[in-house]
């Protein structure tokens, strides 16, 4: 059983493929085939997965590992997330305007006056866009989109991000309140008295 000091996602097993023990797997790698060339896979508990065939499928990969040999083996795998350790990503295949998202996660989010927002405690991506979430003492986790006009800079060496505040949509306007919806300001109705 293996500890992980830095894990970094890499996937989470879906549901199983077939009766050879196959399983459907959603990787978070840039090309998703290429989850066999980071070594081991591994799991909370300590378990530790070999991949010995791996093939693309329309928006997962289908995966054998070692040691699942039928379908029930394979089913029992299911969603279960799958990590490498940090040290184990290439950095010196990454631009310098480039980075894992891993990284990201634990900087502090401050505008141009030095104002914190919280640190960045997860990255996500829903389909629309990434989002970047940050949590701080005494506030409720916000969510704000990971673009070049909310997050204006970042600097891994630092420990920081500058955002905008009012295009990360972290500033409350109340001119701008149930706009886009149709729906009136908070106080005021629609109907004519």
């Amino acid at each position: 059983m293996t500890k992980l000091e830095n894990p970094i996602l890499m996937a989470t097993i879906g549901a199983a493929q077939g009766l050879r023990g196959e399983v459907r797997v959603r990787s978070f790698t840039d090309d998703p085939t290429a989850l066999g060339e980071y070594g081991h896979l591994y799991a909370e508990d300590g378990r530790v997965f070999e991949i010995l065939e791996i093939r693309e499928a329309k928006t997962v990969v289908i995966v054998r590992f070692r040691g699942i040999n039928d379908r029930n083996a394979a089913e029992a795998l299911n969603g279960l997330e799958l990590f490498i350790e940090r040290d184990n990503l290439p950095d010196d295949e990454l631009e310098d305007d480039e980075f894992y998202y891993a990284d990201l996660e634990g900087l502090e989010a401050v505008d141009a006056s030095g104002k914190s927002y919280g640190t960045v405690s997860a990255v996500f991506d829903f389909g629309a866009g990434d989002l970047l979430e940050l949590k701080g003492p005494g506030r409720r986790p916000a969510l704000i989109p990971f673009s070049e006009a909310a997050v204006l800079e970042i600097d891994l060496e630092a420990g920081k991000i500058l955002i905008d505040p009012d295009a990360a949509g972290l500033i409350e306007n109340p001119d701008d309140e149930g706009k886009g919806f149709g729906l009136p300001p908070k106080g005021k109705s629609r109907d004519k008295e």
